[in-house]
């Protein structure tokens, strides 16, 4: 399958391409050198060049807390960005696997987020995300939209190697235990999203995140007990550490579809990563 992949030089993107080249298809990676997605007649010209079958859009702007004070480019890249990659994959006859989160939804809820509950993003990143969505669902009906959660992997800044690099520095870490997510491996993530985008008739909202949930906390204390890391987690709660934007206190995506892609659970995800860490990845 002929597919191109935006964002191909950042965390999730390079492992999308990796990934998708291993598995057989003729991929056109475009980092953000190559095509700047808030210019819509660059994104149209890359896709005639290429006549992709499908589209990964996994280009985005994803600074949480800076998208509070930089509200014009979150909403740049993230929405009408987004909106000029799906009208020029519709253009030429393609069809579009968006990468979306968890962070549409206000965290206000007791259970698993499935895709049809109702939105309400609380910063400015997950409305430029909320908006991105929906730019992307008004520009063609061949879309899938994948919500994920938490994301770490090689190749870009995450909690996971933030942890263990503190714990380098010192003998205990403070992390908070009152926001409960998914956090989800990026090969992982990848593997889902080409699974998707071989699903031709597989579209709407999609969650794709790693099995299981935890707190920040429990993430930092498991990262340190797989990686044999002799650092102390204590507890701590949000209001402790004010940052710029709100984070959901629950963001755990569940599925309400009939034949959903799962993946692995999130400690699965933590061990792949501490292990590629130690070789390199090979992508």
């Amino acid at each position: 399958m002929r597919m191109v992949v935006t964002g191909a030089g950042g965390m999730l993107g390079h492992r999308v391409c990796a990934r998708a080249r291993e598995l057989g298809h003729d991929v056109t990676a475009c980092e953000r050198a190559q095509l700047d997605i808030t210019d819509a007649g660059a994104c149209l010209r890359l896709m005639e060049s290429a006549e992709p079958q499908v589209v990964l859009n996994c280009a985005a702007y994803t600074k949480v807390d800076d998208a509070e004070t930089e509200r014009d480019l979150a909403m740049a890249v993230n929405a009408t960005g987004a909106g000029n990659v799906a009208r020029a994959a519709a253009a030429v006859g393609a069809r579009i696997v968006h990468v979306s989160t968890d962070y549409v939804f206000n965290g206000d809820h007791d259970e698993p987020w499935v895709e049809s509950d109702p939105v309400d993003p609380q910063s400015v990143y997950g409305l430029s995300k909320l908006r991105g969505e929906e730019l992307v669902a008004d520009a063609t009906p061949r879309h899938a939209i994948a919500r994920t959660a938490w994301l770490f992997g090689v190749g870009g800044p995450n909690f996971v190697d933030t942890m263990l690099r503190l714990a380098e520095e010192r003998d205990e870490v403070s992390v908070v235990t009152d926001q409960v997510g998914c956090p989800t491996w990026t090969g992982h993530l990848a593997e889902a999203l080409i699974e998707l985008a071989e699903r031709p008739d597989d579209d709407g909202i999609h969650h794709l995140a790693a099995q299981g949930s935890c707190s920040w906390n429990e993430l930092a204390i498991e990262v340190f007990d797989q990686a044999g890391v002799a650092c102390r987690v204590l507890p701590t709660t949000s209001d402790a550490f004010k940052r710029p934007a709100p984070r959901p206190a629950y963001s755990v995506l569940g599925t309400e579809r009939a034949d959903p892609i799962l993946l692995p659970p999130w400690q699965e995800g933590v061990r792949e990563h501490l292990s590629e860490r130690k070789v390199g990845f090979p992508g």
